[in-house]
């Protein structure tokens, strides 16, 4: 076609050959060519020419890929694209729910109790966390370094896919968090509200504490709360979670493909809780629970409760448990001092021992036993019985087998009041279960009068934790010791029982809200923690109204006579061997019982006991009923008088123009109201020493 090229004379490449040149005749040595051969192995060809058809199967193949492609996008398309679109929404957008402020706890004077403060975590993605172990080792190592945290707890949160990988991060920490995020993907700082508590006054069994939401809780909330919402464990903060704790806002967070955060649109506004109101009157708390700590502690004693009760509504006015905690350990997730307080099984600082702890009444229990046999007409309360320390009771199957049942003293011809007064044991084992010509009430009656009291069933008391207290009875008796010789109900358990001593159980606030119905004249109130739910400006909007158990279960008459015999417990008038002489120092008409429990040896030899006692006053027109109870009180101390004695003198102190108590006044101002001192100390009649001339206050020997 070409022709030819010349190079040279002898040389020249033909351009146009009438045959196909083959590869091979290209690379085929001139050895081959002079041979004009080609071996099988030397001049193989390179290429053949494909059969006829042989590309069809895979065209086929690959018509069917694509055909398969197209109808699965089309498929995904028009079929599933609206399904496809809401979870690429879905990806693209992420609801945040956003965390509303928790109401106040105000006392009665609206005095903050517990409020909010903020704390700020570091929470993280763990999907997002890195997979690669150096880059892991990396971000905890810089988390560690910044917070002061330990490497390997934040590790362990991590691994244990805990969102929140530190938390309550200090100031510093929190600044260079903030400011170097970037370095730690799929983390943020978020802020969390906490709880902050009054910490000096005793209320951490009241207030109770917050702790965060277990994963049942939040599947069953899932509409309210977050996995990483708090929600009250005890106290108030749970009873009253549903009004302390509102609806929480909505935070729509836009991402890009990346996760990165676009944009953020609050959807709903968070809703505030409702704030609560208290009866409690917070100096007085503080008040009872600075005197009960240093007595006890003056005494080496841990354990006890006492309680204020205002007995025209059964409002509290004041409680405490001891020993007593900082709730605000929960709030700081101080986790050592939290372990310490979960393994404290020795003392159980948890336990709220005024309403969760049953206890022996000891003589506690008798202006009720005389409430019931005055009810039931079994003695008049002006009926003497002579008392000379103990009665005999003879074996009714082995006479010459005789149980003695002793007092403390010779109490000689006592009616009730007295009776009441000195805390007489005969007397009480006298009616209680009768003895010689005097008939007694018996187990039935006893139960059915203390029942009506409420010794055997909850308050109802707006605290979670409360107990019923236990009564025993006779088919209990027989079911608790079927099989022995102890099964069967004899006298002396009915002696017994009508002292307060041996299988009853009653807790103290049972025993206070008793002696509140006494002191008003037979009505049983429900116990009230809160006296209102209010808003932010403090405008009520649900006022709690006084709730009555019961009432009229006792003539008014009846119940007269045993708050005279409570009266003369303090002023010793017919009584010389009055058990509360010591309050009658304070100058003010009151009525009060005491009581002690044996329980066991101490390592001594000398008996513990529970020592009880309950005071109400002023005694014509009672404010205030107080009880105060210590556990394991070494026989022959006197542990709760002082007690009781120290917080009324203070709580009817005389108070100026201002409300300020005298003690509490600069000595200038002291002197300069000194004059008036004399009109202020009659507080509606209550500051009226009935027998100043009476010998120095002397403590029975039963009642330490």
């Amino acid at each position: 076609m070409f022709g030819f090229l010349r190079f040279g004379k002898k040389r020249r490449i033909s351009l146009s050959s009438p045959e196909e040149i083959e590869p091979q005749e290209i690379f085929c040595d001139r050895r081959a060519q002079r041979q004009n051969k080609c071996g099988d192995q030397d001049c193989k060809k390179f290429e053949v020419a494909a059969p006829a058809g042989g590309l069809a199967l895979p065209a086929v193949f690959a018509a069917l890929f694509f055909l398969a492609a197209f109808l699965r996008a089309g498929y995904l398309q028009i079929v599933e694209g609206g399904e496809l679109m809401k979870q690429a929404q879905k990806n693209q957008y992420i609801f945040q729910k956003v965390q509303s402020d928790r109401g106040v706890i105000y006392d009665a004077g609206f005095n903050v109790l517990a409020k909010n403060l903020s704390a700020f975590d570091l929470q993280c993605d763990i999907q997002k966390f890195s997979n690669n172990p150096a880059e892991r080792k990396r971000i905890i190592e810089s988390l560690a370094a910044i917070s002061g945290a330990d490497a390997a707890a934040i590790d362990q949160a991590v691994g244990a896919q805990k969102t929140a990988v530190l938390e309550n991060l200090d100031h510093q920490s929190l600044i260079i968090l903030e400011a170097r995020i970037n370095d730690f993907p799929g983390c943020q700082v978020v802020a969390r509200p906490i709880r902050e508590y009054v910490r000096d006054a005793g209320l951490a069994h009241l207030l109770g504490y917050m702790s965060k939401i277990n994963q049942d809780e939040w599947s069953a909330n899932a509409e309210n709360y977050s996995i990483n919402d708090y929600i009250g464990r005890s106290g108030l903060e749970k009873s009253y979670e549903t009004v302390l704790r509102k609806d929480p806002g909505k935070l729509r967070v836009e991402r890009d493909a990346n996760g990165n955060v676009i944009a953020q649109e609050m959807t709903a506004l968070p809703e505030s809780g409702d704030s609560i109101r208290l009866w409690l009157d917070y100096d007085l708390q503080k008040k009872l629970r600075d005197s009960m700590k240093n007595q006890l502690e003056s005494l080496g004693l841990k354990k006890g409760a006492a309680i204020a009760l205002d007995p025209k509504t059964g409002g509290v006015l004041a409680m405490v448990s001891f020993p007593d905690y900082d709730n605000n350990v929960f709030s700081q997730h101080n986790r050592e001092e939290i372990q310490k307080l979960v393994d404290d099984k020795k003392t159980n600082t948890l336990l709220n021992r005024a309403i969760g702890g049953r206890y022996l009444t000891g003589s506690a229990i008798k202006p009720f036993i005389a409430s019931a046999a005055l009810q039931e007409g079994i003695i008049a309360a002006d009926k003497n019985i002579n008392c000379q320390g103990r009665i005999s009771v003879q074996n009714q199957y082995d006479p010459e087998i005789v149980y003695h049942y002793n007092d403390n003293h010779v109490h000689g011809q006592t009616n009730m009041y007295k009776a009441i007064a000195e805390s007489c044991n005969v007397y009480f084992y006298t009616i209680g279960g009768g003895y010689e010509d005097q008939n007694g009430l018996g187990p039935t009656r006893i139960k059915k009068y203390l029942d009506l009291f409420g010794w055997e069933e909850p308050t109802g008391i707006d605290l979670p934790g409360e107990i019923a207290g236990f009564v025993p009875s006779a088919d209990w008796k027989k079911e608790r010791f079927a099989g022995t010789q102890d099964q069967n109900w004899t006298d002396g358990n009915t002696y017994w029982l009508s002292i307060g001593q041996e299988f009853i159980g009653i807790t103290p606030i049972e025993v206070a809200s008793a002696y509140a119905a006494i002191a008003n004249g037979g009505t049983l109130y429900r116990p009230q923690m809160v006296k209102a739910v209010v808003d932010s400006a403090k405008n009520t909007i649900e006022e709690k109204k006084p709730e009555v158990i019961r009432e009229n279960f006792i003539d008014a008459a009846h119940l007269a006579a045993v708050r005279e015999g409570m009266r003369f417990a303090v002023n010793g008038a017919g009584a010389p061997l009055a058990s509360a002489l010591t309050l009658n120092q304070l100058g003010i008409r009151m009525g009060a019982k005491t009581g002690t429990a044996q329980l066991y040896k101490g390592p001594d030899g000398k008996d513990l006991l529970n020592s009880w006692v309950n005071v109400f006053a002023p005694y014509d027109d009672p404010q205030i009923v107080l009880l105060v109870m210590a556990e394991e009180v070494r026989e022959g101390t006197v542990a709760v008088l002082p007690v009781a004695k120290e917080v009324l003198g203070w709580y009817f102190e005389p108070k100026n123009e201002d409300g300020v108590r005298l003690s509490e006044l600069p000595p200038a101002e002291k002197s300069e109201t000194s004059g008036e001192t004399g009109d202020m100390l009659d507080i509606e009649g209550a500051m009226i020493n009935e027998n100043p001339t009476l010998p120095p206050a002397t403590i029975p020997d039963e009642e330490y």
